[in-house]
């Protein structure tokens, strides 16, 4: 299982990343969907939030209570993004429950690697 959740952990802390870098270079495309679910103010917090979630991940790889932590993050991260997708009435909120389904993956092995 230890496997799994590395490359797991490693692929999602790379994914969250580029999400980070994105929200902080004003990606058009990002900046859309903020505007969308009006937070386009807080893009450089998520993005930090995303960064934070990405390298406690990857230290969780040594540390397996960080590991669980920053995935446990993730996951109410993502279920905060499809609130605020749902609160605007936006129904397009695949992306995040996939990436919600990601997070809690993540914590799921990192746990039965123990």
């Amino acid at each position: 299982m230890f496997i799994a959740a590395s490359i797991l952990s490693v692929l999602f802390s790379t994914l969250l990343v580029f999400s980070a870098v994105g929200k902080l270079r004003k990606d058009p495309k990002q900046m859309a969907v903020l505007e969308l679910v009006k937070a386009t103010k807080a893009a450089p917090l998520l993005a930090t939030l995303e960064i934070a979630a990405a390298a406690g991940m990857l230290v969780g790889l040594a540390w397996w209570h960080i590991g669980i932590g920053a995935g446990i993050a993730a996951a109410l991260y993502f279920a905060g993004a499809i609130v605020a997708h749902l609160r605007v009435g936006d129904r397009a909120v695949s992306a995040s429950a996939v990436l919600l389904g990601v997070s809690v993956a993540v914590v799921v092995l990192r746990a039965l690697a123990l």
